[in-house]
């Protein structure tokens, strides 16, 4: 599991973004990165937040949630290190984990209930990464 979560959401995640704190509140220290209320705001804006706090702070990882979550998965991917990834579903989720390593976990509000994030999340962070082969893959698009 991660040591810490750093989170963050625009206007269109707001919502589940409250949910998932709540639901982490006593498993894990949670950071959120905001926004802090539901005002019209720019994604770019949380996924570098969530995304250089993740860099700056070694076994950590993100959540970043906007209304589909394709936004904030592709301003966090901009920046070198980071490897967000959209899970709609628990395959997808325990594959990004064990065979991408993805530090960042992108949620879509308008998209994915909150059962499912719910779920999606627990699986998220307790998924491991398996290395080996995937591990040389992974470095190839690090360069």
């Amino acid at each position: 599991m991660f040591k810490k979560i750093y989170i963050g959401s625009d206007h269109g995640g707001f919502s589940l973004k409250e949910l998932i704190i709540a639901q982490l509140k006593n498993a894990s220290v949670v950071v959120d990165k905001g926004a802090f209320t539901t005002a019209s705001c720019d994604y770019p804006v949380f996924a570098q937040a969530v995304s250089q706090a993740v860099l700056a702070d070694p076994g950590s990882c993100g959540i970043l949630i906007c209304g589909t979550g394709i936004g904030m998965s592709m301003a966090a991917n901009r920046i070198k290190g980071i490897r967000a990834a959209v899970c709609t579903d628990a395959y997808t989720t325990r594959m990004t984990r064990a065979h991408n390593d993805a530090n960042v976990l992108c949620l879509g509000e308008r998209v994915t209930g909150p059962g499912v994030a719910a779920e999606i999340v627990d699986l998220f962070l307790v998924t491991e990464f398996e290395g080996d082969r995937h591990l040389k893959r992974i470095n190839l698009f690090e360069e």
